[in-house]
């Protein structure tokens, strides 16, 4: 595979977006998908918040089955309740589809308009992964830490790496087996859900760093009523 893959990856390349080797959802469709199409990939990123990692990637393979296509364009110019009704219908893309779908219609906007409608132009023809970053925190729900985290995805799963990626990524391009970036089969998923538990464990962040002090609030004694004087 990593013959024919540098095959395919010699100027010109065959496909501009390099086929993936990410392993999430437990469906082989659903991850082809993710592999294959940049803007569901993005979705799936998105998604990737307060639910189970395969439910949040699963959810761009959903739509496309819903709607017949991921096409950004069309998505952003759908009624916002038509989507929403989409996104609601069982299983729900998300734990929180309302939030979710206005994201997603966002997203979608921005690559129709900026990018070509075509989600992978975000970074085809980026020179460094600071403007890579900068371009993804321009997208609706992608904070400071989802960018990095994509980033270090497309650099480590689909050779997307433009000069100065490792920095922008920040430690999420490390060796550890830290998030979605890391995951290339049933096995590797256990090693970044244990990875996950010990740091929790441990009261450390996805970035390895103690968490807050969590603030204790003291409990008011009740307030005696002074007695009745008679």
């Amino acid at each position: 595979p990593d013959d024919f893959l540098a095959l395919c990856l010699e100027k010109p390349a065959i496909h501009r977006f390099p086929m993936g080797t990410l392993y999430i959802t437990g469906n082989s469709d659903s991850d082809k998908l993710l592999n294959s199409n940049g803007t569901a990939l993005l979705i799936g990123m998105l998604l990737d918040q307060q639910v189970p990692m395969e439910w949040a990637f699963n959810g761009a393979y959903t739509l496309k089955q819903r709607l017949g296509h991921l096409n950004p364009r069309t998505i952003g110019e759908m009624e916002p309740d038509d989507f929403l009704a989409l996104c609601l219908e069982k299983p729900a893309i998300h734990r929180f589809p309302k939030a979710m779908a206005q994201r997603i219609q966002g997203m979608c906007t921005i690559i129709g308009e900026k990018y070509k409608n075509k989600g992978e132009n975000i970074w085809n023809d980026v020179a460094t992964g600071e403007e890579l970053f900068t371009r993804l925190r321009e997208l609706p729900g992608f904070g400071e830490e989802k960018a990095q985290i994509f980033i270090a995805l497309l650099g480590k799963r689909f050779d997307v790496q433009p000069a100065g990626w490792k920095k922008a990524a920040g430690v999420f391009s490390d060796s550890h087996p830290r998030t979605v970036a890391d995951i290339t089969s049933p096995e590797t998923l256990l090693k970044v859900r244990a990875w996950k538990k010990a740091e929790k464990a441990a009261d450390r962040d996805k970035q390895s760093r103690p968490m807050p002090a969590k603030k204790t609030v003291a409990k008011k004694s009740a307030a005696k009523k002074p007695a009745s004087k008679k």
